[in-house]
């Protein structure tokens, strides 16, 4: 073939893919091995890391799109298509995205030769990794075809609404009675809601056991319930009919038309999955409608999970230990402290532990900043210990430390590392936390108690109130709540069984810790029934340990 020849070859080549790659998902392309020169569907210069969809100098040009870990296994392939008589090429790898994520393609092609030399390489590249359009097990068109029918909408925004639906409790179903009959429910559910919705509405399989109903004909919330409790009553139906072999329930979560502010994929995608997770959050077998307030909360929380990830990553910046003082009750000398988290952003605004400590607790973070407050607080021990020999320090423990961490381990190894007497540190933990933690705590009280850490139980009277607890684990101290302590101010019956139940914890050789003290007469009257220590802002509020030194380490 002469020069003018081939050229007219890779020419009509080309166009051959211009041509057709407005109509196909997969990417064409030509290699000419003499030329040094590639072309492929322009597309594909929109998807990936790709300067131009035509280019000289392949080897150093794929570089920049080819994943790196990836690059030496393709040049090793394409000089096997050039010297060695290979003939096909079918190699699995990644290249990247305009975004720089790795994206898994199949590259397929086939050499042409003249004479027995390799002169091109005629082929295609399929994303492996993409969404299916149409899901085989339910019949539905699947998420990409959803995506692809938001991207084509081009109408005025309509009034109407989306209702994203999961099966609950599907993956224990698969695990009890196979994977098989996890897909039967997925059949059965993708019929019951075809069977429900009207022929205006679509329906998508979204991912896993989820499905999407859309309503572009003017739905209401009143309609859009009305379909998820008439699919409710089929599907207790259908559990009824097989015997209660499986039983399972459905959640929804509905975003109205109105409520999304961009109409694209991604944000519908989003809000909806918001919307599902809200529902199956707040105790799943229900539909929860969008609420933009509830959403703008949901997003200030992401945000502060951020702002504390950020924090523990440098050294936990922003977190601070706040110490408040207990006073002995018959000196009015101080007796120790309780260590509190606290965490400020960075424009020094502090953030309500009851807001910061349940995201730490939910995501586990609550392991490694209650690790650092345990080192923060005994190292302050330590110090005041020279002024005080005798001073205490109180840590408060989370479910999360217990159940997931050697906390009992950390607290004794920062004992031995501070030099600190055990029985100058006291683990508070509340009544509730230890119902949800019980074979856990035990244990790991078991070895503090022997090392002669103490123990009091948090918060008694409030909750869970159970003298189980004073038997099981035998505590040092009880520690009276502050909405106990308002009761026994106004209330004649609460007064006497708050002096009652002291008596017998003294019986018992309990040491008893009422807080909440604010006011002189509370102070008083709490007083007459011989507690053993005081706390309360009364005493001194809550402060960082250079204002604790100064406040309180001067002793009279």
């Amino acid at each position: 073939m002469g020069t003018e020849q081939k050229t007219g070859f890779i020419d009509e080549i080309c166009r051959v893919i211009e041509l057709l790659s407005p109509s196909m998902d997969d990417f064409l392309y030509i290699y000419d091995f003499e030329k040094d020169f590639y072309y492929i569907s322009k597309e594909a210069a929109n998807r990936f890391r790709i300067s131009s969809h035509m280019f000289h100098d392949t080897e150093k040009s794929f570089q920049e799109f080819v994943y790196p870990a990836d690059y030496p296994r393709l040049m090793e392939d394409l000089q096997l298509l050039r010297t060695k008589g290979k003939n096909t090429h079918n190699l699995i790898y990644r290249w990247m995205s305009k975004n720089d994520e790795p994206i898994w393609i199949n590259c397929r092609g086939q050499v042409m030769r003249e004479e027995g030399v390799a002169r091109y390489l005629v082929g295609c590249i399929n994303e492996i990794g993409v969404k299916q359009k149409a899901d085989n097990l339910s019949g539905l068109l699947g998420d990409s075809s959803f995506q692809a029918f938001i991207g084509e909408y081009t109408g005025q925004r309509p009034k109407g609404f989306f209702l994203r639906i999961g099966v609950d409790e599907l993956k224990g179903i698969n695990a009890r009675l196979g994977v098989e009959y996890g897909n039967q429910i997925l059949r059965v559910t993708a019929s019951k809601i075809e069977e429900t919705i009207s022929e205006e509405q679509r329906l998508y399989k979204i991912i896993g056991d989820e499905f999407l109903v859309v309503d572009f004909s003017g739905g209401t919330l009143e309609d859009v319930h009305q379909i998820y409790h008439t699919l409710r009553e089929k599907m207790e139906d259908y559990i009824s009919e097989n015997d209660y072999d499986a039983v399972f329930t459905l959640s929804g979560g509905v975003v109205l038309c109105q409520d999304i502010q961009h109409f694209t994929y991604s944000d519908i995608m989003r809000l909806t999955e918001y919307a599902l997770g809200e529902a199956k959050h707040r105790g799943r077998n229900r539909c929860y409608d969008f609420s933009r307030d509830d959403y703008q909360r949901f997003l200030e929380k992401r945000n502060l999970m951020g702002k504390l990830r950020r924090a523990i990553k440098h050294d936990m910046e922003g977190f601070q230990v706040y110490y408040q003082p207990i006073f002995r009750a018959d000196n009015g000398e101080i007796y120790g402290a309780e260590a509190l988290m606290r965490f400020f952003t960075k424009d020094q605004k502090m953030v309500s532990p009851a807001e910061f400590i349940p995201i730490l607790e939910e995501s586990g973070l609550i392991i490694p900043v209650g690790r650092w407050l345990v080192h923060q607080a005994f190292s302050m021990c330590g110090e005041f210990q020279k002024l005080v020999p005798d001073f205490h320090i109180n840590i408060n423990l989370s479910n999360v430390q217990i159940m997931k961490s050697d906390v009992g381990g950390d607290i004794l190894d920062a004992i031995q590392i501070y030099n600190l007497n055990p029985q100058t540190i006291t683990v508070e933990l509340t009544e509730s936390g230890f119902l949800e933690s019980d074979y856990c705590f035990s244990d790991m009280w078991q070895e503090m108690k022997q090392a002669g850490v103490l123990l009091a139980l948090d918060d008694f009277g409030t909750g869970y109130s159970n003298f189980r607890y004073i038997t099981e684990l035998q505590p040092d101290i009880i520690k009276i709540d502050r909405t106990f302590t308002m009761k026994v101010m106004e209330n004649a019956f609460e007064y006497e069984l708050l002096s009652l139940f002291t008596k017998m914890a003294h019986n018992l050789n309990l040491k008893i810790c009422v807080e909440g003290i604010e006011t002189e007469e509370e102070r008083e009257k709490i007083y007459q029934l011989a507690p053993d220590c005081f706390q309360g802002f009364y005493f001194g509020r809550p402060c960082a340990k250079e204002q604790f030194f100064e406040q309180f380490g001067k002793q009279d």
